[in-house]
């Protein structure tokens, strides 16, 4: 009896390399449009993080009615530290808080922080500058607000929401990763301001 052999494809087969082409070229562009996607998210956090602080200079330099109340802004010759730190009620460093509350050092510090924080992140230069200073703002004021404490120092309740990762922990958060991810050359100046000969040479002014 003979064997007749009939030639067919296994469903192993390979695929046809214009097939691994057009496979290839998919999973480029998906990448390609995921790692879109992931460097303006990051950007969006970058300029939602960089506008906190911006804004909080803005409203206390020139009092525009929100946290700081028309008239009572540092332009109008009131301190910007003073009733915050001189309110600090709970935590280690109370008395350190009332005692630097309303010091010219501290307002100026405090006020220049913000608008170097804000507008470095805005922009996207000097990121890692910028994150380093804006979490130690971030931690003094949570020492400030001292959220572990259930009570305050005169008994009455605290009312934290949290007793470690309140909103001070999440925009230190957001400060590092922007940084850490080198976010500024999306919707920012990153990459000029990466040219400069200082900042090809000290790596820790990116």
């Amino acid at each position: 009896m003979a064997v007749h052999q009939h030639s067919h494809r296994s469903p192993d087969f390979p695929l046809s390399p214009r097939r691994n082409r057009a496979g290839a070229a998919s999973a480029v562009s998906e990448g390609l449009h995921t790692h879109t996607a992931q460097v303006r998210a990051l950007a969006s956090l970058r300029v939602l993080t960089g506008f906190v602080f911006l804004w909080a200079f803005l409203d206390k330099a020139f009092g525009l009615g929100y946290a700081t109340a028309s008239g009572k802004g540092w332009t109008d010759g009131v301190s910007p530290t003073k009733g915050f730190l001189s309110s600090v009620a709970a935590g280690p460093m109370e008395s350190t808080f009332h005692a630097w509350a309303g010091d010219a050092w501290a307002d100026w510090l405090f006020m220049l922080g913000l608008l170097g924080i804000g507008v470095a992140v805005m922009t996207g230069v000097a990121l890692r500058p910028a994150a380093a200073a804006g979490t130690a703002m971030l931690a003094l004021m949570w020492l400030a607000e001292w959220p572990p404490a259930k009570h305050l120092s005169n008994g009455s309740p605290s009312m934290s929401t949290n007793p470690f990762a309140d909103y001070h922990l999440i925009y230190a958060a957001a400060l590092v990763a922007v940084a850490a991810a080198g976010a500024g050359a999306t919707w920012g100046l990153g990459r000029l301001w990466a040219r400069l000969p200082i900042v090809r040479d000290h790596a820790w002014l990116r």
